[in-house]
């Protein structure tokens, strides 16, 4: 199995190493031809008048604004709750308890479309067997295995890496290789990406400014594709400072709490921020069965 050092000086286009999961297929493989740009020479209008000829350049139109399209999230009835969905291009911050499941939203997100799952602390393939236990469809999910380029050694050893500053910026560039690739490939249609934990990358061992620089490109990857992005982040579980800016750039704000009352543990979602839209006043009731179900009763006080 080859290291994220030798995917990146490799002259192979690959975003994970199917050595690792033969589970997964080899449609999962994405190429990273390099993007061309495209230059379009300025369009220059002559204009003859009698024996005199002039030569003028057409100045530049701003386009009219554009109400944002909104996607589905993949769960109707959240769609509902929120207005009929998310603004396409928007980056969404799932900020939430370790003991609330909340990953499940990720797996219900993947039913709306192409989706670019990127595995941070589990193998892929647990991932995708966990997915598919809940009865979703996973042919639409390519898999991004940050975790085995990050903890495996070349032999499929487990290592440790112990905060390895080296191994830390290797695996952000490993990152910021498949944004990129992601965005040559996918011109047509939206997406979506997820970042199952992005705490991960909170929690290395770099500098502050080079999570930055990666939440740009993820920024502008989401911008350019017109799709949605998904950050799941762990509460209490990294630098509250860098949180913050992270938080600040996102264009929506999914916060899950638990709360106990009497015998019972109630889960709830509340959206207090949603970048195009009226962020909703009220906590989302929700409860974990064959997805995410929502509570759509009221509470009367």
């Amino acid at each position: 199995m080859s290291s994220v050092d030798d995917i990146l000086s490799s002259g192979n286009d690959i975003i994970f190493d199917s050595s690792i999961d033969d589970i997964l297929d080899d449609d999962i493989i994405l190429s990273s031809a390099g993007k061309t740009d495209q230059i379009e020479a300025e369009t220059e209008t002559v204009l003859e008048t009698g024996e005199e000829t002039r030569t003028f350049i057409e100045p530049e139109t701003t386009p009219p604004h554009l109400a944002p399209e909104i996607l589905s999230s993949g769960i109707y009835v959240l769609d509902r709750s929120i207005g009929g969905g998310i603004p396409g291009g928007s980056v969404v911050y799932i900020s939430a308890t370790t003991k609330s499941m909340s990953e499940v939203f990720l797996y219900q997100f993947t039913q709306s479309r192409k989706t670019y799952y990127f595995c941070t602390e589990r193998r892929p393939k647990y991932v995708q067997q966990d997915i598919a236990n809940m009865n979703f469809d996973t042919s639409q999910i390519v898999f991004v295995d940050v975790y085995g380029s990050y903890f495996m050694s070349p032999q499929g050893e487990m290592i440790d890496i112990g905060g390895n500053g080296f191994m830390d910026a290797k695996i952000v560039e490993f990152m910021e290789y498949n944004l990129k690739s992601i965005l040559s490939e996918e011109t047509d249609g939206e997406i979506n990406i997820i970042v199952d934990t992005f705490t991960f990358f909170m929690n290395l061992n770099l500098n502050s400014g080079i999570i930055r620089r990666l939440m740009n490109i993820i920024y502008e990857t989401t911008k350019e594709t017109g799709g949605l992005t998904f950050l799941y982040s762990l509460k209490d579980s990294h630098d509250q400072k860098l949180e913050n800016e992270i938080v600040n750039t996102c264009d929506a704000i999914f916060d899950v709490d638990l709360e106990k009352t009497g015998d019972k543990i109630i889960s709830k979602l509340s959206i207090p921020k949603i970048r195009g839209m009226t962020p909703t006043a009220e906590m989302i009731k929700f409860k974990i069965g064959e997805g995410i179900q929502i509570d759509t009763s009221r509470d009367i006080a």
